[in-house]
């Protein structure tokens, strides 16, 4: 009888890499009903998500929910200085070492040793500490291939030119197998964060150690990617180095937990009552603190459009709207003219709900995925990280979407917003053909993520090597 596969899922405590983390660690469960799985962030973050009481994960005990420390009581929170994120960033490497080779080996005292240990982007030590205990471990990428691609190649010959050129954001840069791209392109870590007094400079540090990391991995480093194989099959050889396997997208399987609570789900009823395909959702991530000038162009952008919105300001931000008619009563949701604002929502809820047109998104990359899976085409406002690349293959690669460009200081101003926005819904043939191609990518992620698709296919060989103990 084959052994009883058990993954380790470990996670950075940032919503963007626990929802793909999470739900992988569910969908590791749905494939392999004898597997077990262990899912593990922060323990500040993990008190966020979890009520009292459910550390035990499912029912039958196959999943378990286990904090580890980084060092911290309370977590680190943005808007820091550099020095601070520097400390975090510090505390949380060291004191999550420990911490995870501690769980590792309580685990396997307790009769559940782990047969393979899934780590998200800014965990290098992960793997470190699984090689230690003769246990295989996986990077699980959760951006583009393509994105992959750029940081192997900058950290294998090319940061010299991206370093020299930084400042020029349309200078050309030939990366191998990848199409020429514009330094603008590239994820702004990359030429934002390169010198030690820079706010990211330790992020950018640790994906120089993660790579290191990978490189170390014999006889291949195994990459599991959050998109599937069809949505980026030419950009699979530039990055032949590793064992990649595309499994994605990774979806909520139901209800899921997060870092962020819900607001009441009167935004669906509100959503039930417009004509299909005429909404526009407008959600900028968990990261991202807008100004008020940004904010309100935004939301005249919105009001003179004429057409419903369901836009998501986190409550960091609604204090900036202040100066708006009835902003300060919001409450949990408001209505406006022509729309409602909410904290936070169930995304997927919304992107599939039949009403909505358009997703007005910085890009990241969880948000992007999910608009291909439910054929919502897009405007992409990109903002840091990978999402000025992503906002790219949207528009350029994929064809489902337009990127909406700041002025001279960076703010998206009311008209372009409304101009972006008509290019995806108005009633053009560009549009057509845009909302056309949304809907055929949708289409190939339903076959991808079936029975016999290439991400189904794809994650049982990895199931199935975790089994083996390979």
């Amino acid at each position: 009888m084959s052994p009883r596969p058990h993954f380790l899922v470990l996670t950075y405590p940032l919503q963007g890499h626990i929802a793909p983390a999470l739900r992988l660690a569910r969908r590791l469960l749905a494939v392999a009903p004898d597997a077990l799985v262990t899912f593990s962030t922060v323990a500040a973050a993990h008190r966020r998500m979890f009520a009292e009481g459910q550390d035990g994960g499912d029912d039958d005990d196959r999943l378990e929910l286990l904090p580890f420390s980084d060092g911290t009581e309370g977590g680190f929170s943005p808007g820091g200085d550099v020095a601070e994120l520097n400390a975090y960033m510090a505390s949380f490497h060291a004191s999550g070492r420990r911490s995870v080779g501690e769980l590792v080996d309580a685990l396997a005292a307790r009769g559940r040793p782990v047969s393979r240990v899934v780590y998200t982007l800014l965990l290098p030590w992960a793997a470190d500490i699984a090689r230690e205990r003769g246990v295989p471990s996986a990077l699980y990428w959760i951006q583009p291939v393509a994105v992959l691609a750029i940081y192997y190649h900058y950290f294998h010959g090319h940061a010299g030119v991206v370093e020299e050129h930084r400042r020029d954001q349309s200078f050309v840069v030939e990366l191998p197998g990848l199409p020429p791209l514009a330094v603008g392109d590239l994820p702004s870590f990359l030429t934002e964060a390169t010198d030690p007094s820079d706010y990211f400079n330790s992020v950018l540090t640790t994906f120089r150690d993660l790579f290191d990391t990978l490189d170390r991995e014999i006889p291949k480093a195994t990459v599991l990617i959050n998109a599937f194989q069809e949505l980026e099959v030419t950009t699979l050889a530039a990055v032949g180095a590793y064992d990649v396997l595309p499994i994605g997208p990774v979806l909520p399987s139901g209800d899921e937990a997060g870092l962020f609570k819900q607001d009441d789900t009167k935004y669906m009823e509100w959503l039930d009552t417009k004509p299909a395909g005429s909404v526009v959702y407008v959600a900028f991530g968990s990261i991202t603190v807008m100004a008020k000038g940004q904010l309100d162009e935004l939301l005249h952008g919105l009001e003179e459009s004429g057409r419903p919105y369901l836009w998501v300001v986190r409550k960091d931000n609604k204090a900036e709207l202040a100066d708006q008619a009835a902003v300060a009563e919001m409450g949990d949701s408001a209505a406006r003219k022509n729309g409602m604002v909410v904290e936070w929502c169930d995304q997927v809820r919304v992107l599939s709900h039949a009403a909505v047109g358009c997703f007005v998104t910085h890009c990241g990359w969880n948000s992007v995925l999910e608009s291909i899976a439910c054929g919502v085409p897009m405007v992409g406002v990109p903002r840091m990280s990978d999402q000025r690349m992503n906002a790219r293959l949207v528009e350029h690669d994929w064809r489902i979407g337009v990127r909406a460009e700041g002025d001279g200081s960076g703010v998206l101003r009311a008209a372009e917003l409304r101009r972006r926005v008509e290019e995806v819904m108005g009633d053009g043939e560009a549009a057509a053909e845009v909302r056309c191609t949304a809907a055929a990518w949708k289409r190939a992620v339903v076959e991808a993520l079936g029975k016999g698709g290439s991400s189904d296919r794809n994650l049982m060989a990895f199931v199935e090597s975790a089994r083996s103990g390979h």
